[in-house]
């Protein structure tokens, strides 16, 4: 009896220790599960963040943060080395703002459209152009338009796709204040002739009218 009492308090104890092995394995099952799981979301929110840490707050196509380059240089047959802008559309600007004022507000904007940035910390000297880039505030609606050599820079509406340049020697008015647009070159000067062939140009904007 004495044997069979202890063989049956043995096994009772193996059953027992068999339990808590279990347990503990169980419980460290769950702990890896935990840590595991804090690690994926921990991989998952990491993924997530990146994107949004590394934005470069860009802009519309004509606006760029501090830093970047806003206008390039292209060649273009008949005319030269001009500038253009993110879009790849040639850059003008008339005589009459030669002297940094800006005088096209109101309907000429309906067809000169302001070269802008977002603010005034643009690269003053870009690769590729002699000139020095700097930025006006317009009268109108307080923008900051950027300058070349001092000239403020436009594109024109007629330049349907990079490469054309309708706007160069092109002359205009807008409330009895007349424009003599010319495609700005690296130098920094007006183009001062047209495409190949062209001659200064004038008159009605398609749509408009007789006036402008």
């Amino acid at each position: 009896m004495a044997c069979a009492d202890r063989r049956a308090a043995s096994g009772s104890g193996q059953q027992a220790s068999t339990r808590k092995l279990s347990k503990r394995v169980r419980a460290i099952t769950v702990s890896g599960l935990a840590v595991a799981t804090a690690g994926l979301l921990a991989a998952c929110g990491s993924s997530g963040a990146g994107p949004a840490a590394s934005g470069n707050g860009g802009g519309s196509p004509d606006t760029a943060p501090g830093g970047n380059t806003v206008v390039t240089a292209r060649q273009l047959s008949g005319v030269g080395t001009v500038l253009v802008d993110q879009a790849g559309k040639t850059v003008y600007s008339p005589e009459q703002e030669a002297n940094g004022t800006i005088r096209c507000t109101g309907g000429c904007l309906s067809f000169w459209f302001p070269v802008t940035v977002s603010s005034a910390g643009i690269a003053a000297h870009p690769g590729g152009l002699s000139g020095v880039l700097s930025t006006i505030k317009r009268p109108d609606d307080g923008k900051l338009q950027v300058t070349y050599n001092g000239k403020p820079l436009y594109t024109f509406r007629l330049d349907a796709s990079p490469g054309q340049a309708h706007g160069n020697n092109f002359t205009d008015s807008f409330a009895g204040a007349s424009f003599t647009w010319q495609a700005v070159t690296t130098q920094g000067a007006s183009s001062g002739s047209g495409p190949a062939g062209a001659t200064p140009s004038s008159g009605s904007y398609p749509g408009s009218g007789s006036g402008y």
